[in-house]
């Protein structure tokens, strides 16, 4: 049986170079891994309404259409521009409307980017506590790009190339493992609050 692995770019901007990231590490993937799928979110492709609360069927817009591609794959590779010392907003209100259970046990493996070292450590302390807190098992350390890494959204380090082929494997080998494993306990906020 195929699994499917995503890619989700987190960027809105036009000029392509995390979207590039994700496909390079989905690419290795797929060549160490045959067998298999990939795809891509790309926020720039979809409308996302802003996370209020509201069921998901009551947004206007694909929200609820991307949120089921996300929650029916088996695993991913989250990428992201680092602003501002963090992730992007449109990423984390991507976030704010997945229920817990769409990324809970599953694999991830997370790349960023940004003009320079500045931020290197913002996937680490920012975004990996988020996707934790869903009870997400996330492939040990991350890959980080430069500006100067990229041209024109192609990666011409050859480090980072080697970098982002590992990750891809990772995440695959990873991810058939904990599908080989007992599953631990649920998440604190399934059950947070509750008495018993």
């Amino acid at each position: 049986m195929s699994h499917t692995l995503l890619g989700i770019s987190g960027s809105l901007t036009s000029g392509g170079s995390t979207r590039a990231l994700v496909d390079y590490v989905l690419r290795a993937a797929e060549e160490a891994f045959p067998d298999i799928a990939t795809a891509v979110v790309d926020l720039r492709d979809v409308r996302l309404s802003f996370c209020d609360g509201r069921p998901l069927a009551e947004y206007p817009d694909d929200t609820a259409a991307v949120v089921e591609r996300i929650q029916a794959a088996d695993a991913y590779v989250i990428g992201t521009p680092i602003y501002r010392g963090s992730y992007t907003g449109a990423l984390k209100n991507l976030l704010d409307h997945l229920p817990v259970e769409a990324l809970t046990g599953k694999v991830a493996g997370l790349v960023g980017n940004a003009a320079s070292d500045h931020h290197y450590l913002s996937i680490d302390q920012e975004l990996r506590p988020v996707l934790m807190w869903f009870n997400m098992h996330l492939v040990p350390g991350s890959v980080y790009v430069r500006g100067n890494q990229m041209q024109a959204s192609q990666v011409v380090d050859d480090r980072v190339q080697d970098h982002l082929r590992q990750l891809g494997r990772a995440v695959v080998s990873l991810h058939r493992g904990v599908q080989a494993a007992a599953g631990g306990p649920p998440p604190l906020s399934q059950w947070a609050g509750r008495r018993g």
